[in-house]
């Protein structure tokens, strides 16, 4: 049983939400390293890039649907172009502020994406995505 993730990356131009999902998940303590990219582009180099002789795959991704540069779709393409080795195993979340019903089902239509959610993300949110895809998490 394990007691924290190796690695959550955030992936949002918002510096709010952010801010928010830092603050809750620091609080949390559910991640040994939190990882916050501004866009898809950042994102994408950060995740190719080996430190240590590994890449840095997260066990969580919280990605963003709107951003500028490379937003969460462009994001998601780009994504599925990495090798194994680069994308590890994960939970892609999408995000959204937007209420548009055309996001969700465009979500729901891609396999990388295992939910999606409003933002900003509550602890108890953050809490029942751990305990779905993450069951043998233990929160203390």
């Amino acid at each position: 049983m394990k007691t924290k993730l190796d690695r959550i990356l955030l992936i949002d131009d918002d510096e709010a939400t952010n801010f928010l999902h830092q603050l809750i998940i620091e609080k949390m303590d559910i991640t040994n390293d939190l990882v916050v990219k501004e866009d898809g582009k950042v994102a994408i180099e950060y995740l190719m890039t080996k430190k240590n002789t590994f890449y840095p795959t997260p066990n969580l991704i919280l990605l963003d649907i709107n951003m500028p540069k490379m937003n969460g779709w462009e994001f998601l393409e780009s994504y599925k172009d990495l090798s194994e080795e680069q994308r590890g195993e994960n939970v892609i979340v999408m995000l959204s502020a937007s209420l548009n019903p055309d996001d969700m089902t465009k979500a729901k239509e891609i396999a990388l994406v295992k939910d999606f959610k409003n933002k900003p993300l509550t602890e108890e949110e953050i809490k029942g995505i751990i305990k779905k895809y993450f069951p043998d998490f233990v929160f203390d």
